[in-house]
């Protein structure tokens, strides 16, 4: 059976056929509306099944963000903020202090192009405060935590790959942690702008379109990271076998794998490569995204601050 390419962990599992798999955990509830699943990967053998590296992966789900409603984007952003915050105290990164390492936000992707601007529209919003504290400290708000920010590009713009990019800024600034936020890919097309995932895991710049560079993980940064995304795109592939499944073909069938196989490669690939879908209404699904995205990384970097403040510094 040919893999269904997700960036979404709980989506992995579902593939994966086993509802126990040893080395993974799951757990799911639900809050404010908002459908929450945690998947945590605990072994290498489990990793490789999933096709994740070994960590927690949380999902929060509201098919309500579709639709703009307010109060289920205050609900996920409260959520999101929470999580965030837990995740970096899980991880023992101190309270908010003007003397602590900074956070270093990462806003991947290429603004360029709509469902891949994520990123870099996430964190025009965040608020950094870094140089305030460092160049102002007269005029700082004490109760603020460091945070700095940057949207690095893409290697076909800039001719850097990211990851060289962002561990320069390691070395250099010594972050606590890097909080990363990246368009990703979904193997059901329902979830696309309404499911938002977060690990400790790190991540790889462009693995939602399909163009995978080296991984920003602790290893390769030398501080924690937080990997935060939102499906944008489903692969073309992962339709057309949702619909020939849907038509009555079997997946297991030798004669329905021919058949996706001639319909991908006369249809659904060219000389570029793989085709990816995204909906029409993606402009303002990633505006809304980027949002939410960045008043939950606000709350939980600035827990000191009231939600009123935090609104009017991102207007």
């Amino acid at each position: 059976m040919r893999q269904i390419h997700t960036d979404l962990a709980m989506e992995a599992f579902q593939a994966s056929g086993q509802e126990n798999l040893p080395g993974v955990q799951i757990n799911q509830w639900e809050e404010s509306g908002v459908t929450m699943t945690e998947v945590m990967v605990e072994t290498e053998e489990a990793a490789g099944i999933l096709g994740k590296p070994i960590g927690s992966y949380l999902t929060l789900e509201a098919p309500m963000l579709r639709e703009r409603d307010p109060d289920v984007r205050i609900a996920v952003s409260n959520l999101l903020g929470e999580e965030i915050g837990r995740m970096l105290a899980a991880l023992g990164i101190e309270k908010p202090d003007g003397e602590n390492p900074p956070i270093l936000v990462v806003g991947l992707g290429n603004r360029l192009i709509t469902p891949d601007s994520l990123g870099p529209m996430t964190v025009d919003r965040v608020l950094v405060t870094r140089h305030i504290l460092r160049e102002l400290p007269e005029f700082a708000d004490r109760r603020m935590r460091s945070v700095c920010a940057i949207a690095p590009g893409v290697l076909g713009i800039t001719g850097v790959e990211t990851v060289e990019m962002v561990e320069s800024l390691s070395a250099k600034l010594k972050p606590a942690a890097v909080v990363c936020v990246d368009s990703l890919s979904a193997r059901s097309s329902s979830r696309i702008g309404i499911a938002i995932q977060m690990t400790d895991a790190g991540i790889q710049p462009g693995s939602g379109v399909g163009n995978h560079r080296r991984a920003l993980t602790k290893s390769s940064l030398g501080c924690e990271v937080v990997a935060i995304g939102m499906p944008t795109v489903i692969y073309a592939a992962t339709l057309a076998r949702d619909a020939m499944e849907y038509l009555g073909g079997s997946e297991e069938s030798q004669q329905h794998e021919q058949a996706f196989a001639d319909i991908e490669r006369e249809l659904l690939q060219c000389s570029m490569g793989e085709m990816i879908v995204t909906p029409r209404e993606i402009d303002s699904m990633v505006e809304d995204a980027a949002q939410v995205i960045a008043m939950g990384i606000n709350k939980a970097l600035q827990p000191e601050l009231s939600d009123e403040e935090i609104a009017t510094m991102m207007d």
